[in-house]
């Protein structure tokens, strides 16, 4: 497996009936939010993109910057209704939007 490959691949949709895309990698991650309106681009969006770049030199492990990406597609709202996370318990996942 590609160092880079997320474990599991975040599910977004960037609007209401557009197809769920699938984000499988960092460099997925990167061209996404490198594609991000300026004007919308906060303190989530800078978190997630140094976290993203921090895993393409090694400064970052992958599934943390899979997180800092995840976050900033729940607060963006663009998180797939059915797309699963780890909960913080052992074994149990959970929906992150309704």
């Amino acid at each position: 497996m590609d160092r880079l490959q997320f474990a599991v691949p975040v599910r977004i949709t960037t609007a209401p009936g557009l197809p769920v895309e699938e984000i499988y990698s960092v460099e997925q991650a990167l061209d996404f939010l490198q594609g991000w309106p300026v004007r919308r681009q906060g303190p989530v969006y800078q978190a997630a993109f140094n976290a993203c770049f921090g895993a393409t030199v090694d400064l970052v492990d992958t599934e943390e910057a899979c997180r800092a990406f995840m976050a900033f597609c729940r607060v963006s709202r663009l998180l797939a209704r059915d797309m699963m996370v780890p909960g913080k318990r052992s074994g149990e996942a959970r929906g992150l939007r309704a």
